[in-house]
């Protein structure tokens, strides 16, 4: 799906059955694509559409997650190939690569890291990536065009999909998206879920804050009371957010998540 002349959205089916997105930038320089596939077969999809649009090379790939089902896939790119990550995912995906395989897959190390932003120039294309603060993980970056005000946020914010949280740090994820928030984007892209029309997609980032601050207050008040995690469990509601994608499974898993992080626990 191209957002402008040389920006693409590519999409495909997540397990679970929503959506994942990927930013592809062609510029005369080379190309840039923010995130992967789950596996091989499904970011080769990608690299092998991307042939069809441009004869320039895959020059860089940014990890914005370092998750499976974002960075499984990596092997498929080309050598041609940078990988650029925060050092935390870098050093998760390292982590991770010493471990033996049990899918026959290989792990791709970035051997680029962004501390806090980090500009780009192909062609006249300016491209930033940006560490703009934990939250689905510790080592979540962000892809902001600025000329084409288009931003890519990665599982910083994915659209009506209940706050995935068993990596995440909840508070400091309210106060990333908020940062994000404040960028001059006319178009946001989510890691996950659909895309709906340009000014939709700005609402919907904001209504993924007001569900993060929801989850996290609700879990908030009944830590309050002292109840321990699986009592809270009976006694959460998600109000609106209870109808949104996989709340059975990653409800439970935020609510434990809050808890470790008002207990003192997550570092």
């Amino acid at each position: 799906r191209s957002t402008t002349g040389n920006v693409y959205v590519w999409e495909d089916v997540h397990a679970l059955g929503f959506l994942t997105n990927n930013l592809v930038v062609i510029t005369s320089d080379g190309v840039l694509v923010a995130d992967g596939q789950n596996s091989p077969e499904a970011t080769r999809k990608m690299v092998d559409a991307i042939g069809l649009l441009t004869a320039q090379p895959i020059r860089y790939v940014v990890v914005c997650s370092e998750h499976g089902d974002h960075t499984g896939g990596n092997e498929a790119f080309p050598s041609t190939a940078t990988f650029i990550s925060s050092q935390v995912s870098q050093a998760s995906l390292a982590r991770q690569a010493k471990v033996p395989s049990t899918n026959g897959r290989k792990t791709i190390v970035p051997t680029v890291t962004v501390a806090d932003r980090r500009v780009l120039k192909m062609g006249t294309t300016e491209i930033q990536i940006l560490n703009s603060g934990r939250s689905h993980t510790g080592g979540d970056l962000e892809v902001y065009l600025p000329q084409e005000k288009i931003l890519f946020t990665s599982e910083s914010f994915s659209s009506h999909i209940f706050p995935s949280m068993a990596n995440a740090y909840p508070s400091e994820w309210i106060q990333t998206v908020k940062k994000l928030r404040q960028i001059d984007a006319t178009f946001v892209v989510p890691g996950h879920g659909f895309l709906d029309p340009a000014p939709s997609m700005t609402r919907e980032m904001a209504e993924f804050e007001q569900a993060l601050e929801y989850v996290v207050g609700a879990v908030t008040r009944i830590h309050k009371t002292g109840v321990g995690v699986e009592e809270g469990l009976k006694q959460v509601d998600w109000g609106p957010y209870a109808a949104w994608s996989v709340v059975g499974r990653n409800g439970p898993a935020a609510f434990r998540r809050i808890y470790a992080e008002l207990d003192g626990k997550l570092r």
